[in-house]
């Protein structure tokens, strides 16, 4: 059995990640109604996860995944900017990093799970799926 690995995090982020779960995007909404309870491929996803000083959209410690939702607002060059650099640091903590935009979500919702499904199905092929 392995050991989990321990992410440093922010606590005061833990407040913040309490409204961002009670206060979702609907895109946010709609992907977790498909990953939610271990209903994808049997993985536990976590909502809006600590992890350093950056909360993630959705996170997976067994796959070390995590899922950014991109909205409108993520195309203003100062949040693209902050992006870039949570996205290094959290590559950094050895998490993988699947990014989709709000339209993505709305429609094309296949491919969005598609792609989450190439992932995990590599993850396994390389860890194999006993990862605990």
């Amino acid at each position: 059995m392995k050991r989990r690995k321990i992410f440093p995090y922010n606590p005061d982020l833990r407040e913040l990640a309490q409204k961002l779960r009670n206060n979702s995007t609907k895109a946010e909404v709609r992907l977790w109604q498909k990953i939610k309870r271990k209903q994808y491929y049997g993985y536990d996803f976590h909502r809006q996860k600590p992890i350093d000083n950056y909360i993630l959209d959705f996170f997976c410690h067994e796959l070390m995944l995590g899922i950014e939702i991109d909205g409108y607002s993520h195309q203003i060059v100062e949040v693209y900017k902050k992006d870039v650099i949570k996205e290094a640091k959290i590559k950094s903590l050895g998490v993988s990093l699947l990014r989709f935009t709000d339209n993505q979500v709305f429609n094309d919702m296949d491919n969005v799970l598609r792609t989450i499904e190439a992932y995990i199905i590599e993850f396994e092929k390389k860890h194999g799926r006993d990862i605990d």
